[in-house]
């Protein structure tokens, strides 16, 4: 395995998780995200990108929401789980993410080969 994709999984593990309002996706924009965690995601068309970015949507949002949940990006699963990144419907994890982990976060997309999704 390569240390990015040790990275990701660590990092993941420590990003809480919380339960969003059903049909929302306020959140889901278009991100950047590394070249490892967009590996894992089905391969889009130009036009479907084209599509998603003149929405302002991200291109694996789906009519019931995120296609790639499980494998979604850091960026994704960092939403909603620290206050400079709030959801827009209020909603939490019961313990947001630890500072730490945040900064990590953020320190892995300065410092990795970033794409758009």
């Amino acid at each position: 395995m390569y240390k990015n994709q040790k990275v990701i999984l660590r990092l993941r593990a420590n990003i809480p998780s919380f339960k969003c309002v059903e049909g929302c996706h306020d959140c889901c924009g278009p991100v950047t995200t590394s070249s490892e965690e967009m590996s894992r995601l089905p391969v889009k068309t130009d036009a479907e990108h084209e599509a998603a970015l003149n929405e302002f949507n991200c291109v694996h949002l789906g009519p019931k929401g995120c296609t790639v949940y499980d494998e979604r990006p850091l960026i994704c699963r960092l939403f909603g789980t620290t206050p400079r990144m709030p959801c827009p419907n209020d909603r939490a994890p019961e313990e947001p993410v630890d500072p730490k982990i945040e900064r990590e976060v953020h320190h892995f997309i300065a410092n990795t080969r970033q794409v758009l999704v």
